[in-house]
């Protein structure tokens, strides 16, 4: 018996005690440095992030925006993989503090996946901890056909992107299929867009998500891609059971400063 049978993922755990406010910040594996990911990683949860998404590197991150692609290339120049990423990652889940329980996502494209092997990616991931996966360009149908089983079979909960011209057929069939939550693509943009920082939400985004609310998924949503500080966060968590923060992390960890200080700057009353 898989030991995931009787454990409940941290995901779930997650949305069972918190129905609001959900803090989810993305880093890059190996990114300022190679040996940063488990630092960053355990700093987070002792600072208060409620889930953790690591990206795994990859030379055409092609739903990124420049910061984002800006730390992928730093961190593949810097020699980290999937390989590599799971080594430094390895009994994260022993460490004393929040890390034990922390939901950790990956967040990265299908093909270094494909790569590394479905099965086995799924065993290290089960292994170490990892709780689902992200992964934007995997096709809905190809899921469902080839991946879906291999992914449950390993406790592992996928979850999939909408946006603003999803279709509400496309949007409920994911909401069917996937676990976890859903992630909200909050324009038609890449990541890391700030057209929009630190003004109000427009009234397209606006309807969007309550469309998105109205329709009362199974799953949690989660709002990501141009959100960058508590008042962003703030207002897109009026609408969602979260909101996702990752360009904006990426530049405050460049800059030196630290990790708590970040996380308290959106999460302070």
């Amino acid at each position: 018996m898989l030991k995931t049978d009787i454990i409940t993922n941290r995901i779930d755990s997650l949305f069972q005690k918190k129905s609001n406010q959900v803090l989810t910040i993305y880093f890059t594996a190996g990114f300022p440095k190679l040996d940063d990911t488990r630092r960053i990683l355990i700093e987070l949860a002792e600072a208060g992030t409620d889930l953790i998404e690591i990206g795994m590197p990859f030379s055409d991150p092609i739903a990124d925006g420049e910061t984002i692609q800006y730390s992928n290339k730093i961190a593949l120049d810097n020699g980290m993989s999937i390989k590599k990423m799971f080594e430094q990652l390895e009994g994260i889940r022993n460490e004393n503090g929040k890390i034990k329980e922390t939901p950790i996502v990956l967040m990265g494209y299908l093909n270094p996946v494909l790569q590394f092997g479905i099965e086995e990616f799924c065993k290290k991931c089960q292994e170490i901890g990892i709780d689902g996966f992200i992964l934007p360009d995997l096709p809905l149908f190809e899921y469902e056909l080839t991946y879906k089983s291999v992914f449950e079979k390993y406790g592992l909960h996928t979850i999939f992107l909408i946006t603003p011209q999803t279709s509400e057929e496309r949007i409920k069939k994911i909401d069917e299929l996937s676990n976890g939550f859903v992630y909200m693509v909050s324009s038609n943009s890449t990541t890391g867009n700030t057209s929009s920082k630190n003004e109000e939400l427009s009234e397209k985004q606006s309807d969007y998500f309550k469309k998105i609310k109205s329709l009362n998924l199974k799953n949690p949503t989660q709002i990501g891609f141009g959100i960058s500080d508590k008042k962003s966060f703030d207002q897109a968590t009026s609408y969602s059971n979260g909101a996702i923060i990752g360009s904006a992390f990426i530049r405050h960890l460049e800059s030196g400063k630290s990790v708590k200080e970040f996380v308290e700057s959106v999460t302070s009353k």
